[in-house]
């Protein structure tokens, strides 16, 4: 039976790009890291949706996608984040400005571990999930890359990252209840504020492109409430 070891496989392959991006990200070859983490979260989304698929979800399948997960959407957004600061820090005697970047990959953890453990995420999720806050902190090189100066200034600013570092590692475990992308159904009724994210992501990305990363994350988070707020006022 072959075809049970899918999305064990397809998780190794997300644990793979993650271990070259990490390798990637420390020879300063932050653009390779962040692409490869837009091709985990590829084999993040069909690992699960294969072990839906061929029924063969298990408990060590769970445990792997979350190691797998810490490395690439922990770790790997982490040493970004301590590069662009690194970048950010005008002399030698300010760089332990830069190891609060790894406090993403503590918050990461302890939020993957209250993932596997908490019986209120089966269809939503408490805080941020660790991919979303991967592709945020993918985002900023491209941008940053991409862009005008302006952005770059921005950017790579030692308080504007560290600021950044701190807000996510907050999202990553606040007790916000936010939607999960899983649809029982394909009607309109009870996936209103599904629909309405995914519109809105796509309208954002053809008219921003990168820069509307940012943007639909806060959305996500403001849909997410409103859609909390809806099922409470009902």
């Amino acid at each position: 039976m072959l075809l049970r070891h899918i999305p064990n496989v397809l998780t190794c392959l997300n644990l793979l790009c993650g271990c070259i991006g990490v390798v990637e990200a420390f020879h300063n070859n932050i653009i390779i890291s962040c692409g490869l983490i837009g091709i985990a979260l590829i084999f993040d989304f069909f690992d699960g949706f294969a072990a839906r698929l061929l029924k063969v979800s298990s408990p060590i399948g769970r445990d792997l996608d979350s190691l797998a997960d810490m490395v690439t959407f922990g770790l790997l957004p982490s040493i970004i984040i301590y590069q662009l600061l690194m970048q950010s820090i005008p002399d030698l005697m300010g760089i332990w400005k830069a190891y609060p970047a790894f406090l993403i990959a503590i918050f990461s953890a302890i939020r993957l571990a209250k993932f596997n453990n908490d019986p209120r995420q089966s269809d939503s999720f408490i805080g941020v999930p660790t991919p979303a806050n991967a592709l945020l902190i993918a985002s900023l090189p491209v941008i940053v890359l991409t862009q005008d100066e302006y952005w770059k200034t921005l950017i790579v600013n030692t308080n504007n990252l560290l600021l950044l570092t701190v807000v996510m590692c907050y999202l990553l475990i606040a007790e916000i209840k936010l939607i999960a992308l899983k649809f029982k159904s394909f009607g309109w009724q009870g996936n209103e504020f599904r629909y309405s994210f995914l519109f809105l992501t796509v309208l954002l990305l053809a008219f921003f492109k990168i820069l509307a990363i940012p943007l639909i994350l806060v959305i996500y988070i403001i849909l997410s409430v409103a859609a909390n707020l809806t099922k409470k006022s009902a």
